[in-house]
């Protein structure tokens, strides 16, 4: 096991005769050589050397010594080395160093005695610290406060010990007197400790009487009162009125410390709707007035707990969270949005839309390089502001489509789909938005981006100008016709016979064809590229961006420009009445599709066209050709209402999660119901009077009752057999980042054990923070014991041990073995959402996968899915309308997260072959190997169903 010590320094042993040269060291003069020794020697125990020869000699030669140094290296080793033997008395040899630590106790260097007394209060023997104490109490009224302060707390754990209210009888009553006349607020701090832990009704006494300058007090004064404060309320909630004028008066306070620590007072003891407000109004203040950015994610941390439970207060504070937006860190402006979009009402949403604008705007004049990304969350944030209050589409859809030609692609791609959702949500908005988009069309430079314009222009262009000007518009941005030539030269000719710009260069691929009368050509693939900004927005397309994708090889764009085309002419035959123009607006439609299959199956560029896309390009050529009723129908009705079927979908999932979120409280038949108009209000403030009301309130909706209490049974793991001499069963508890088992340990013999341990050990990332205790347990009787047990990752742990006891017929100490105790990762996990296009980016750039073949008894796709959903606790991101009809196949993706902000990813692709088996893999993906681990064999357990 760990000892206790305050050093802890990785030494390396070196050679066995080591302890010899310490020893020489250690006997000579030299006082640097001494020091040295000293430390060789500690650093030597702390990594598992007993060094029993060396105490002698250290008693001899180093005891004596005046150099403060020495002695300080001194009381560490002292601490170090073993005092008890087996049995744990303390060894005859320790009698040598008691004189020594009296000596200290009264030297007249105030260093050497404030030294010892630390010293003192790691100490555990009794038998030690007993002729010691009248040295310990003489140092409580010393001249200096380095003293006063260490003999406070050396008295403190000395009456901590078992025995030590024997050894200290009237030890509160002396530290009470010293507090009334202390001084200087560090000892003052550390005699209410010791009246807080040892005699908290003396410390209760002493912060009444003085509760009028409470406010006058040292910091950390100030921080064991609230500490004292939130203990006596937890045991006694009746007394809290007591209290809150001084945490109210606390608030006033110069240390920030102790104001934060205030409002979390504050919160955990009253709900009225003054106390949280002010509480509110306190974190906010801290938000702005604090530099430091893991001090701001603390404060908003908190306001997220205050916004879950107070909603209608933070709503009239959301204008002072979203000052936040200011710091430039994007983990603070990425949690502040999180907090507003839950807090928008329809009293502030113009207010929240016009900041979030101004904000978009700086992003553009800024010079930071995270600024693409803050965009990103801002557009996000409008959109989603947008969706629950649509009046105010109108004032942010205009701004918001000058990032259409955004370099960062997907703050793009966020406007883009914003549009989109806008334009079928708000109809008013229709004509202005297509009108807009024509306009900036030719600025879209990505091709997801250029893919969902041409899918809305497509959709939305309904009047005759409005159809015309959409093919006009993809007529320039694809250039003149055909994408290539070949010349019988031998040379390269630009298809668009124009004279390159000024700005711009002619990039051309070149190679050797045959023609067929035998004769040698070129063929070249020929685009421009403008390099200044200004002949873009001039208007001068010689390479427009379609164009470029293009020639680029992306023909699946190629693709969407086909049915484009195809829905605006099938839309023209509707509303133009002359047909020579429909005609024509075919002809060059059709013109365009054999240009791209022309291109694609050319030899120009290294990749031919794939053959989804060549299909889809020939259907529309053939639907152009020959258009039916039915068919027309599809195109220009179902696609729009597949659209709509898919925004119905997203808001019912939304509404679902919110739901889902909400807490579900319910009171029993027969608590207790006060009356609050019938109860006396005599010598109440305002805030106690509302903090009853709001008492009453969670008392009838059932907010006090947990439903944790009810599942508790679930949670109790058998350690040992019913026919062990030591019955133990433990009840374990997840909490974020440690796990606290609550163990039972029951004697069912008739004897007295003595010496009895709970002796555990773990594998995996866990870490047990507190060494075992030695209980007696008498006969036939129980006891409960706590071991807290630290986590650091998302991992499968496993606890294991045994309890050690002694009995007094059996020579030998007994062991009983305990069942190992499986810390299971679905503890950690819990289903979360994210976009797609956030899944699809975390899917590419996460490095750790692990595949499962599915192996199972179940035959249909659906349940399976369910199946896996359920036993691994995760969310389905896929909606259920994808996952409708029967075809033999499924693709689902699957997303949750740990406590410790771990992405888990998890893709199922099942296949049902022909015998009704289903087969396919499961795909786990995660930035930690443990999670990707640990999920598949949970997935490989629990996979194969059945009864």
């Amino acid at each position: 096991m760990e000892k206790s010590c305050a050093l802890l320094i990785h030494f390396d042993k070196g050679s066995p005769a080591i302890a010899n040269e310490i020893k020489e060291a250690l006997e000579g003069n030299d006082v640097p050589a001494k020091i040295d020794a000293m430390k060789k020697a500690i650093m030597l125990l702390l990594n598992g050397e007993t060094l029993p020869q060396l105490f002698i000699t250290i008693v001899r030669y180093v005891l004596p010594s005046e150099d403060h140094t020495v002695q300080k290296l001194l009381l560490l080793y002292l601490e170090i080395i073993e005092k008890t033997d087996a049995k744990g008395k303390v060894l005859p040899e320790m009698i040598l160093i008691c004189q020594n630590l009296r000596n200290n106790l009264i030297h007249p260097n105030e260093y050497i005695r404030g030294v010892t007394l630390r010293f003192l209060c790691r100490l555990n023997e009794t038998e030690i610290i007993e002729p010691l104490i009248p040295s310990v109490l003489q140092n409580l009224e010393h001249r200096h406060l380095f003293i006063r302060r260490n003999a406070i707390l050396a008295v403190m754990s000395i009456y901590k010990l078992p025995q030590g209210d024997q050894l200290l009888v009237d030890a509160p009553e002396m530290i009470e007197k010293a507090l009334s006349t202390e001084q200087d607020p560090s000892a003052k701090r550390n005699a209410f400790l010791m009246l807080f832990t040892c005699a908290q009704d003396r410390a209760i006494n002493y912060l009444l009487t003085h509760v009028d300058r409470v406010s006058e007090w040292g910091e950390l004064l100030q921080m064991v009162v609230l500490e004292l404060i939130r203990k006596v309320c937890r045991t006694n909630r009746g007394e809290k009125s007591k209290y809150i004028k001084i945490i109210i008066s606390l608030l006033n306070a110069q240390s920030t410390a102790v104001i934060y620590e205030c409002a979390g007072t504050l919160v955990s003891l009253s709900s009225a709707p003054t106390a949280i407000k002010v509480a509110a109004n306190t974190y906010c203040q801290l938000l702005l007035s604090q530099s430091d950015n893991n001090v701001k994610l603390i404060v908003l941390d908190r306001l997220i707990e205050l916004k879950s439970s107070h909603r209608d207060i933070m709503v009239d504070l959301i204008m002072d969270v979203l000052r936040a937006l200011s710091s430039p860190n994007l983990d603070i402006q990425r949690k502040t949005l999180n907090i507003v979009l839950e807090l928008i009402t329809p009293r502030n949403i113009n207010e929240v839309v016009l900041l979030l604008k101004k904000e978009v705007v700086k992003t553009q004049t800024g010079e930071l390089e995270k600024n693409g990304e803050y965009r990103q969350m801002l557009i996000q944030a409008i959109h989603s502001c947008a969706i629950k209050f649509p009046e105010v589409a109108s004032t942010v859809v205009h701004l918001l489509m000058d990032f259409l030609g955004d370099s960062n692609v997907a703050s793009a791609i966020d406007v883009v789909i914003f549009v989109r959702e806008i334009i079928e949500t708000n109809p008013k908005l229709r004509v202005s938005i297509i009108t807009r988009l024509l306009d900036t069309f030719y600025q879209i430079r990505a091709a997801r981006v250029c893919s969902c314009a041409l899918w809305i222009i497509g959709e939305y262009c309904l009047s005759l100008s409005e159809v015309e000007s959409a093919i006009a518009t993809i007529k320039q941005c694809l250039g003149d016709l055909p994408f290539y030539s070949v010349s019988e030269e031998g040379e390269a000719t630009d298809a668009s016979n124009k004279t390159p710009q000024e700005n711009s260069v002619t990039v051309s691929s070149r190679r050797p064809a045959v023609l067929a009368d035998g004769t040698y050509a070129t063929q070249s693939a020929v685009s421009e590229t403008a390099f200044s900004p200004l002949t873009i927005v001039q208007g001068s397309l010689a390479s427009g961006n379609l164009r470029s994708l293009l020639l680029s090889g992306d023909f699946f764009l190629g693709a969407i420009v086909s049915c484009t085309l195809t829905k605006l002419v099938l839309r023209l035959e509707e509303v133009q009445p002359s047909k020579v123009e429909v005609n024509k607006a075919t002809t060059q439609a059709l013109l365009i599709m054999v240009s791209i299959l022309q291109l694609g199956q050319s030899h120009v560029l290294p990749h031919p066209i794939d053959n989804d896309s060549c299909e889809r390009i020939v259907l529309c050529m053939r639907l152009l050709c020959n258009t039916g009723d039915e068919i027309r129908k599809i195109w220009l009705q179902s696609c729009r209402q597949s659209f709509v079927k898919m925004l119905s979908e997203k808001q019912l999932r939304e509404t679902e999660e919110l739901k889902a979120k909400a807490q579900v409280s319910h009171a029993q038949p027969d608590d207790l119901i006060d009356f609050y108009h019938l109860k006396s209000r005599k010598g109440m403030s305002q805030l106690e009077l509302e903090d009853e009301v709001q008492d009453d309130l969670k008392r009838a909706t059932g907010e006090f009752v947990k439903d944790a209490d009810v599942n508790k049974l679930n949670r109790i793991l058998q350690l040992t057999g019913f026919s062990d001499p030591v019955y133990a069963e433990a009840y374990v508890t997840v909490h974020h980042y440690d796990i606290v088992l609550d163990v039972t340990v029951i004697n069912r013999t008739k004897e007295t054990l003595q010496n009895l341990c709970l002796e555990l050990a773990t594998m995996g990332d866990l870490k047990l923070v507190e060494r075992p205790q030695n209980y007696t347990l008498a006969p036939e009787s129980s006891k409960q014991i706590k071991a807290n047990i630290k986590v650091s990752s998302t991992e499968t742990g496993v606890i294991f041990g045994n309890i050690v006891y002694e009995a007094s017929n059996v020579l030998e100490r007994t062991v009983v073995v305990l069942n190992d105790i499986h810390i299971d990762i679905m503890d950690y996990i819990s289903p979360a959402v994210c976009t797609d296009t956030a899944f699809r980016t975390m899917w590419a750039e996460f490095e750790w996968e692990n595949k499962v073949a599915i192996n199972t008894v179940i035959q249909d796709e659906k349940e399976f899915l369910n199946h896996i959903i359920k036993s691994i606790n995760m969310k389905c991101l896929t909606a259920q309308s994808a996952l409708d009809g029967e075809c033999g196949f499924l693709a689902a993706n699957l997303y949750a997260k740990s406590t410790f902000g771990e992405d888990a990813l998890v893709n199922l692709s099942v296949e049902k072959q022909a015998d009704g088996k289903l087969s396919g893999y499961i795909r786990i993906r995660s930035k930690t190997q443990g999670i990707a681990l640990s999920l598949g064999d949970k997935i490989t357990l629990k996979q194969k169903g059945g009864k």
